[in-house]
């Protein structure tokens, strides 16, 4: 949820309006798509009342649905939508590999619609956003730019203008790439970000495609400066990819240690002896109180063993009480980071550990020298 959340905010911070498809959809639209010819053996498959209907392995239908509920301008454009949702594809069973390839996954797509003009300004915005994403996490990564395949659709003009609107796009930034000649979508031409991971492994994750074709498919529209009707064109883009992908990347990225925005438990308490259990549940509020992850570990275990085991668990702070810090209102910190810190007030503790969270701050170890 804490991915999530900081997912949602970068989106609103960046003008784009979070949507919700269905998960089933009928057989027509994704005849409409291409994914029917295309795609239909990574699909699940099903009848309703007589019709054939998916689950969607991607959100564009839906995607094209919500441009298409309502008139639309080139004042209103760009149009940027964002989706975290659900889409099954069915991955062969060799193919599965723990949280890395899954067959039910959130994906985290946006699709923006603009005008021929606007290509590169966009591409670049997203390009910059999912550069964002991974600096802020201090992942590697380099990008490949995949041209079209054998099994596509579409013209070769069309092709050609998508390519190089990437392609431009790309140089205009003075990013590095790759060429992958014929890897691109069977609709449009696309420029993969493939992370690295701490052991060196390389993973798909951000995805950016250009697509003439679905717009044309779906006979989306918009009315122009001159009063005629024209066609958008569309960005598919994905930043985290598959969110349990990318919570897997991060386990193994992180080694379990996690950032303190990020660690599932921020703060753990630790009395000394059950004669300061009532000091520790005071603390243990006042930390849920001001929105901090925390835990109390109420067993009758030596304080030495209880540090082991939250430092065994990768806890990024750990909150010592005994009869000193309940006298002086205190607590005792040790931190994964830089081990004892030190006593602190309570209220101070809590001002400081709140401003690594809102800054997303990946503490260094402190190593002995």
């Amino acid at each position: 949820n804490t991915l999530l959340d900081y997912w949602r905010k970068l989106h609103r911070e960046k003008g784009y309006v979070e949507v919700s498809t269905p998960i089933i959809l009928s057989r027509h639209l994704w005849e409409n798509s291409g994914h029917w010819d295309h795609y239909k053996n990574n699909m699940y498959t099903t009848v309703i009342d007589e019709e054939d209907y998916a689950v969607k392995p991607m959100n564009c239908p839906g995607g094209m649905l919500v441009y298409r509920s309502e008139p639309r301008s080139y004042k209103d454009l760009p149009i940027r939508m964002g989706e975290l949702g659900i889409v099954h594809r069915h991955e062969k069973s060799g193919q599965l590999h723990g949280l890395m390839r899954v067959r039910c996954f959130t994906q985290d797509d946006a699709h923006i619609f603009m005008t021929p003009e606007q290509i590169r300004d966009e591409i670049k915005g997203v390009a910059g956003l999912i550069d964002e994403i991974y600096s802020l996490f201090g992942f590697k990564y380099h990008v490949e730019l995949s041209t079209r395949p054998e099994d596509s659709m579409g013209s070769d003009e069309d092709w050609e203008m998508a390519t190089e609107g990437l392609r431009g796009a790309l140089d205009d930034m003075g990013l590095d790439y790759i060429v992958n000649e014929g890897d691109g979508a069977f609709y449009g031409p696309k420029i993969d970000f493939h992370l690295e991971d701490s052991i060196g492994r390389t993973w798909q994750c951000g995805t950016i495609q250009l697509d003439m074709q679905m717009p044309q498919r779906f006979d989306l529209e918009y009315t122009g400066a001159d009063g005629e009707k024209h066609r958008p064109i569309m960005i598919h883009r994905v930043a985290f990819g598959s969110i349990e992908r990318f919570i897997g990347i991060l386990i193994e990225h992180f080694a379990g240690a996690f950032p303190t925005w990020l660690a599932p438990v921020q703060v753990k308490v630790l009395p000394i002896s059950d004669k300061h259990m009532d000091y520790a549940q005071r603390v243990y509020a006042d930390l849920e109180k001001a929105g901090i992850r925390a835990e109390i570990d109420t067993r009758a275990e030596k304080i030495g063993y209880k540090i082991r085991e939250a430092q065994m668990q990768k806890i990024p702070y750990m909150l010592v009480v005994g009869a000193k810090e309940e006298e002086t209102g205190k607590v005792s910190v040790r931190s994964r980071f830089a081990g004892d810190e030190g006593q602190k007030d309570l209220a101070g503790f809590i001002e400081e550990i709140q401003k690594e969270i809102q800054e997303k701050a990946i503490r260094e170890v402190k190593t002995e020298e």
